[in-house]
């Protein structure tokens, strides 16, 4: 019997979507291949301690005693024995998991890894960065304005007046790195502009200003490394003003239509923007790419990119691939083995550059 690939799951994490990431690991879990894998499941505590425990569902249960890992691996402290791992599936949404930091500890220990490198997943986290890279290759955006945390408290007043003078409302303001909707306000009145604003703020340093589009939600799923394809796209119906965390998370009141509901010629612009997308941010295994349709004109506007899209139940990114001919477990086999053909590219780079 050949030998099985044993995974290093990450999930918890210390950014707002700690919780969410559980679930996802959750799901992940439950649906790799235990005749092909083996599973090491590594909690990453909201402090950033790393402990093994028995499943993520295990991780609610707020282990409190046993071995942990530090969140450094050369900083001294106990070193539980587990199974070589040989290659890891980080679920771990938002900043320091999603961003590129994860990441970068990877490629310092020269250990193959599930997803995007460290560029990638840090301009795809970061929504004002990958915006650039979008118009940069064509790609068409909502109109935004991006502000720095020392903009907003060293001068409100033309901060607001700018907004004022560039949008009328509805707007949505956000963090830029953030994701599952955590710190989004949408703006129905200028006034309230300044208190959406201080709730961003709490989130991260740099927030967007970006334009209200009347239309629908449409997400498509990539998925590859040298050959790149995009999912049928879907769309998301939310219950509430917009899809925000509680909507998303809560509520459970969102409806989506997988496939959706869009003429044939839509659905393969819709595709081909999803491709150049993860093209534009040079990504790698998988990544959820959120358009929006606008209604009045029918125009598509690139929103954002998501290198670690959510894996729960309810979440498009497998829910779409399985509409588009791809079970969840064989979906995770396509990512494992990209992450394999990754690995094995940037070693043989190295190699000729003599790193």
């Amino acid at each position: 019997m050949a030998k099985k690939i044993v995974v290093g799951l990450l999930f918890g994490g210390r950014s707002a979507e700690h919780d969410v990431s559980l679930v996802s690991a959750a799901a992940v879990a439950s649906n790799l291949d235990r005749k092909k894998y083996a599973v090491v499941s590594i909690y990453v505590t909201r402090n950033g301690g790393w402990t093994i425990v028995e499943s993520p569902e295990a991780a609610t249960r707020k282990p409190g005693r046993g071995e942990g890992l530090s969140f450094l691996p050369w900083a001294g402290g106990p070193r539980p024995k587990v199974p070589e791992i040989d290659i890891y599936f980080p679920v771990l949404h938002g900043p320091f998991g999603e961003d590129g930091t994860i990441q970068g500890l990877f490629e310092m220990a020269g250990a193959p890894y599930v997803g995007a490198g460290v560029p990638a997943s840090a301009a795809g986290m970061d929504k004002a960065v990958s915006k650039t890279l979008f118009r940069a290759r064509g790609l068409p955006v909502v109109r935004h304005l991006v502000f720095i945390e020392n903009e907003w408290t060293d001068d409100r007043p033309g901060v607001l007046r700018k907004i004022r003078e560039t949008f009328d409302p509805p707007l949505f303001v956000k963090p830029a790195n953030m994701g599952s909707s955590v710190g989004i306000t949408k703006v129905k009145r200028l006034d309230r502009t300044a208190r959406a604003i201080e709730i961003a703020f709490r989130y991260d340093r740099k927030i967007l200003v970006e334009e209200g589009i009347a239309g629908r939600e449409i997400e498509c799923s990539v998925l590859g490394h040298r050959e790149i394809r995009a999912s049928l796209p879907g769309e998301v119906i939310p219950h509430r003003e917009f899809y925000d965390y509680r909507d998303k998370y809560i509520d459970g009141k969102t409806r989506f239509a997988v496939p959706a509901d869009l003429t044939p010629a839509v659905s393969r612009r819709i595709r081909t923007l999803a491709v150049e997308a993860f093209r534009a941010v040079d990504g790698s295994g998988m990544a959820r790419v959120d358009f929006f349709l606008e209604t009045a004109t029918g125009k598509i506007f690139v929103n954002e990119l998501n290198t670690i899209p959510g894996f729960t139940a309810i979440s498009m990114y497998p829910k779409l691939w399985e509409a588009s001919g791809i079970p969840f477990p064989q979906l995770l086999d396509a990512l494992i083995r990209m992450g394999f053909e990754r690995h094995r590219d940037r070693k043989s780079c190295l190699e000729r550059t003599g790193a």
